[in-house]
């Protein structure tokens, strides 16, 4: 990808921002690709901007100079928007992005059509993270770039288990872990480890689950009360769909939680649904088994659409 040098190589100033709250590939890709452009072009000035991350991730390389508020006033020579495909993804940062002379787009989401001056997007990556090794040059990555990788990559198969990860995927992870990244920690202190209150919120989810289409969907969702009880915030709920998905027998999985006018959802799948279409039809995107959107309405008549499209693709 030439023009990635190229143009990082012209810019004197470099934003980066992903989606709206992000997760740990999200989070990785946009660390990874600051440590990158630090170590290997001298005197560029490169910001992060991205809503407040979890504490587990704030071990990894800039976490801590993340900036959460937009500065619309502010043109930047070049903006990457990674794991994202749409404007509505990265909304609190949309007029930085308007507002730059060179945007580029960096993802793998098969929903993602492509925007920007120039664009790489792959859907067989497991990960942004994974199209970021793709691009950089090897001997370049650094160890504080490989934790960001890794984590990325870990995050979004799911620590290898998901289908989307393959052959080349674990090359990619092999290669980091020769950059000495630590597997234990990222694995257990970022992906499997949760607080008190994470757990709780689970226990909550799966007493509030029910299942339909003879066993083959589960849907659960969390109130406002059920956040508030718990002194709760959304991000909290991280790794409860995962948690829907494994039931034995089920096929697909919902989660919903309200957001203002509306709720946002979170579908899985196993084999036999694409959830990515569903996702798509209202306003989403994502992987074909794990995707999301955000709709307007009453809790009751979103399950409801939502579980019809999914038996219907059953």
């Amino acid at each position: 990808m030439k023009h990635f040098n190229e143009q990082i190589s012209k810019a004197k100033t470099i934003a980066i921002t992903g989606h709206i709250h992000p997760d740990g590939d999200c989070i990785g890709s946009c660390l990874a690709l600051k440590q990158y452009i630090l170590d290997n072009y001298s005197g560029k000035k490169v910001d992060v901007y991205l809503e407040s991350i979890s504490t587990e991730f704030r071990f990894l390389s800039h976490a801590q100079e993340i900036i959460t508020e937009s500065k619309d006033d502010e043109s930047y020579d070049l903006f990457f928007v990674l794991d994202c495909g749409s404007e509505d993804r990265y909304e609190p940062f949309a007029a930085m992005v308007r507002c730059a002379k060179t945007l580029i787009g960096i993802d793998h989401h098969i929903s993602n059509d492509g925007f920007g001056d120039f664009y790489k997007i792959d859907p067989q990556a497991s990960a942004t993270c994974e199209v970021l090794c793709q691009i950089f040059e090897e001997d370049k990555i650094s160890k504080e770039c490989a934790q960001c990788l890794y984590t990325g990559i870990v995050h979004d198969t799911g620590v290898f288990k998901h289908s989307n990860t393959t052959r080349k995927t674990m090359e990619y992870a092999g290669m980091l872990l020769e950059k000495g990244v630590s597997t234990t920690k990222i694995i257990d202190e970022t992906f499997y480890q949760k607080t008190f209150v994470q757990n709780q919120l689970l226990g909550k989810a799966l007493l509030k689950s029910q299942l339909y289409a003879d066993g083959q969907i589960i849907v659960s969702n969390l109130s406002e009360q059920d956040f508030e009880e718990l002194h709760a915030s959304t991000s909290d709920s991280d790794g409860i769909i995962d948690q829907l998905r494994i039931t034995k027998g089920v096929e697909a999985a919902i989660f919903l939680y309200p957001i203002e006018n509306g709720y946002k959802v979170s579908m899985r799948s196993n084999e036999k649904v694409k959830v990515s279409e569903i996702a798509k039809t209202h306003g989403g995107g994502g992987h074909i088994r794990a995707a999301g959107c955000s709709m307007k309405g009453t809790l009751k008549d979103i399950q409801s659409t939502i579980i019809s499209e999914i038996t219907e693709q059953l």
